[in-house]
């Protein structure tokens, strides 16, 4: 006679699939967040008199307070409970987002958006931590981490497309407010169905040496890279700021090796598996965040696409990720090695991305930029979600936040320093092209075509730049990560040594 289930364990299910849903939705208002403000940032600066000097710092102080957070967020949620720590930070950004819609001057602005990255930090590291420790059995891990690595991945295409659209149609202060509903129902949702497993909180006293140097260091690091796009790459200033940041990040690193009860335990980053993640991923995003703005400026500078048709254009790229995060990812990750998913995942992007070298003016959008598009978004997706999983599989309960604010971390560094190295490689380019063809542009006809193809050609330089990173961080998913395929049990949580070993239990809800 066949087994009956348990009405536990049916419960047990729902109560996680439900769990999902809330966590995805808070993971999706994040990363729209970082794309979303970008196409309203002109209309804001006229309605609120930011000069264009500080037009940056919209963006800056979100990057920043996000960046130089991380960590410190990630150590909160293990001490503090992470559920606590995902709700506080979903009340705390939809906050934040009420008074950024509400600007009345400069000041208000730039504040809302550091509050933003503020609660950013409590909330990515919270939502990637409850993810690992509440889905342990290695098939329901695929399908969780497959949905999170398509939200993680397109959450900023869908950005460009909600940032337009609200623009376009609303007013940009409803970039802001559409934070508020996501963030109350995502609240709601956790609080009543969300639990976290027992005896996985760390509640050891908080490393505040290890606080201060990160978060100066990452703040440093995150501003150099930005700074370096507007200053230029030999300015004094922003030589100073990597300087600081390699000082205050190497002192860092010793802390950790010295205290007690480190910030982020040195076993988190020097586990091979792990380290080849955070270094991958890290690279693939400098890749990805520099093509976000290449298209986006090629699309309605070049081609002259509205706010909202520039955003729909990204929708094959999205439709790329969800597909290769949920059916190619989720498919195969019980039955391969991650690291058979993740560098043939790179290479597949890296194929869309050297298609997008071809970039000229009269470039046919579903020629040649829509399956560049589809390419992408299959190779991201089928790499970010077992990356995504392998970068918290294996890690002890308690350093599951931190594991997770790692990864957030190496995403947002990279997304400074994509948008930063790109930026100034194809800058570097278009000056070249127009000082070389400019003696035959005599007419003004000529100069703006002139104009137009100088930024073409800048914009397939950088991206000849990030073909190359994309087949490095290839190399390096292969090289590194050697773990096995999963099992078909339950995840098991190592921390120091072997001996440290401790089963994940599963929570009925």
């Amino acid at each position: 006679m066949p087994e009956i289930p348990d009405k536990t364990a049916i419960q047990a299910d729902a109560g996680r699939w439900k769990a999902l849903i809330f966590i995805a939705l808070a993971q999706l208002m994040v990363v729209l967040d970082a794309t979303i403000v970008n196409i309203a940032l002109p209309s804001a600066q006229q309605d609120l008199g930011i000069s264009d000097g500080n037009r940056q710092w919209v963006i800056t102080a979100y990057a920043l307070a996000f960046g130089g957070l991380l960590l410190f967020g990630g150590r909160i949620a293990d001490m503090w409970g992470r559920k606590r720590t995902f709700i506080t930070g979903l009340i705390g950004f939809a906050a934040a987002s009420a008074l950024g819609g509400a600007a009345t001057g400069e000041a208000m602005m730039l504040g809302a958006r550091a509050l933003q990255g503020a609660f950013g930090a409590l909330l990515a590291p919270a939502a990637l931590s409850l993810l690992a420790v509440t889905f342990t059995d290695a098939k329901e891990r695929a399908k969780a981490f497959g949905i999170y690595g398509a939200i993680a991945g397109g959450g900023g295409a869908v950005g460009l497309i909600l940032g337009g659209f609200l623009t376009e149609y609303l007013n940009w202060r409803w970039t802001f407010f559409v934070n508020i509903p996501f963030a109350v129902v995502a609240a709601v949702g956790a609080y009543l169905v969300v639990r976290e497993p027992e005896g996985g909180r760390n509640r050891s006293a908080l490393d505040i040496p290890g606080v201060i140097l990160s978060t100066l260091g990452l703040v440093s690091l995150v501003y150099g890279f930005t700074r370096a796009e507007s200053a230029g790459w030999s300015d004094a200033g922003t030589i100073g700021l990597f300087v600081g940041s390699a000082v205050l990040l190497l002192a860092f690193v010793l802390t950790e090796s010295k205290v007690r009860s480190p910030l982020l335990p040195l076993r988190v980053l020097t586990d091979r598996n792990r380290g080849g993640v955070y270094l991958s991923l890290g690279l693939a995003v400098i890749a990805m965040f520099g093509l976000f703005l290449f298209l986006t400026y090629y699309l309605q500078v070049v081609k002259g696409y509205s706010p909202v048709k520039t955003g729909f254009a990204f929708l094959p790229m999205i439709a790329g990720m969800i597909v290769g995060s949920t059916q190619i990812g989720t498919r195969l990750m019980t039955r391969v090695p991650p690291r058979l998913l993740m560098a043939p995942g790179f290479l597949t992007a890296g194929v869309g991305m050297l298609l997008l070298t071809q970039l000229e003016i009269g470039t046919s959008y579903a020629g040649l930029i829509l399956p560049a598009q589809l390419l992408l978004g299959l190779g991201m997706g089928t790499a970010f979600m077992p990356a995504m999983s392998l970068a918290t599989l294996g890690v002890d309960p308690r350093d599951a936040g931190v594991a997770s604010a790692m990864v957030n971390t190496s995403q947002q560094v990279g997304g400074a320093i994509g948008t930063a190295l790109l930026n100034t490689i194809a800058a570097s380019a278009t000056t070249a092209y127009l000082t070389d063809h400019a003696a035959g542009a005599t007419t003004p006809a000529a100069q703006k075509l002139l104009q137009l193809q100088g930024m073409v050609e800048g914009y397939a330089a950088a991206i000849w730049w990030a073909v190359g990173i994309l087949a490095l961080s290839a190399t390096i998913a292969f090289v590194l990560i050697n773990t096995g395929k999963p099992g078909t049990g339950q995840v098991v949580g190592s921390g120091a040594g072997a001996d440290d070993e401790v089963k994940v239990p599963v929570v009925a809800h």
